[in-house]
């Protein structure tokens, strides 16, 4: 559809602490995060590829929570989007936002990740453009921080930015007890999976926030805050469902047959691709592959992994390669067979390479014990 951003060019990180040891705990946030990370992936909503779609759990370091942001804004050229939900924190000294860690303890901004960090993450990336989500308290100082004052306001500013919050700058975000979601994400899910009615095929930022506010208020919830640099609300983000149902279905409804064949038309014309050197055109194809996930066609969305990681790897993508592993590894750790131990002895291989030595053991050790499973099952069912 003209004028949604590229999946393959762009990316979200989804950071959620729902966990803490100073703080009350926020159950929600866990389904905030895989949740939001599900329907991003969604096709027929956006259509994130899953490496450039990453869940940030319960980070307990600064590290953990800005270094997805630096590395997949550094590979991002179309949209980044960064989502934050779990406590939101005011330092006793300042009038600044701070991202509650696992460690984290109220009035004390040290022991968090001050807002301004991840501000600066994106202004080092190269999307043209980006977008911030904060579900937490007292999350309307991020938009604030983009223009309380002119000396402020030079400071912060984000080329291409647009900033969502949960609430007002000294208020408090909700997250009703009993509820799955936090009162805002709830919302944002709403919207996404369902889309809005007589708006247009495809929703941008100031759409959304409208929606937003109306559905919260009519709540009596805190009423979200926007911010934006260079108009860039008015860009379309994602394909409204609800214009999708009025006619036909919100994604192609495919016999699974014709999926699987789909499936391996696609990885033969992958293999093609590659075989003449025209890798960059192979791997949209193998990424659009797995996002379409047959259940039924498990094996041959093993094969794709590996053809991918294997693409990942000769072009320098590492991490992303570990990742597609990862994914596969999920898959088939709970059966055996020469694909299972094909994922395993690659992904071994990249993590012992990524230095990562205790993890490659352990997954060498799985296929061991696997291997031995299966050794002893084939035992029992020989005559």
């Amino acid at each position: 559809m003209p004028g949604l951003p590229d999946p393959s060019a762009s990316a979200a990180v989804l950071i959620g602490t729902s966990a803490y040891r100073n703080l009350p705990q926020l159950p929600a946030v866990e389904n905030n995060t895989s949740d939001l990370a599900a329907v991003l992936r969604d096709a027929t909503v956006w259509g994130l590829p899953e490496a450039r779609c990453r869940v940030i759990r319960d980070p307990s370091t600064p590290q953990a929570l800005l270094d997805p942001v630096y590395e997949l804004g550094s590979e991002t050229t179309d949209t980044l989007l960064v989502y934050y939900c779990g406590h939101g924190l005011r330092d006793s000294d300042t009038a600044d936002l701070y991202l509650a860690l696992t460690d984290s303890r109220d009035g004390a901004g040290h022991t968090a990740t001050a807002y301004r960090y991840v501000r600066s993450a994106l202004r080092s990336s190269v999307a043209r453009r980006k977008i911030v989500i904060l579900d937490c308290c007292f999350s309307g100082r991020a938009t604030g921080m983009l223009a309380d004052t002119e000396e402020l306001a030079a400071q912060a500013v984000i080329d291409g930015a647009y900033v969502l919050t949960a609430s007002p700058r000294d208020h408090f975000a909700l997250a009703p007890e009993g509820e799955p979601h936090t009162a805002f994400t709830g919302e944002l899910l709403h919207v996404l999976r369902n889309g809005i009615q007589d708006a247009p095929e495809t929703l941008d930022l100031e759409t959304l926030y409208r929606e937003l506010a109306s559905r919260l208020l009519s709540k009596n919830r805190p009423r979200p805050q926007r911010s934006q640099e260079n108009d860039v609300g008015r860009l379309p983000l994602v394909r409204n469902r609800a214009r999708a149902t009025t006619t036909t279905a919100a994604g192609p409804v495919i016999d699974i047959e014709v999926q699987t064949a789909m499936m391996a038309t696609g990885l033969h014309l992958a293999r093609l691709l590659r075989s003449v050197g025209r890798n960059r055109d192979a791997l949209p194809i193998l990424r659009m592959i797995l996002q379409a996930r047959v259940p039924e066609a498990e094996g041959d969305s093993v094969a794709v992994h590996l053809e991918l990681a294997e693409l990942l790897t000769e072009s320098g993508q590492d991490k992303e390669a570990i990742e597609t592993l990862e994914a596969a590894f999920r898959q088939t750790h709970k059966r055996f067979g020469p694909e299972a131990l094909a994922v395993c002895r690659r992904l071994a291989e990249l993590l012992q390479a990524a230095g990562n030595h205790r993890q490659a053991c352990d997954v060498l050790r799985h296929a061991l014990d696997s291997l031995d499973v299966s050794t002893a099952r084939d035992a029992e069912l020989s005559p």
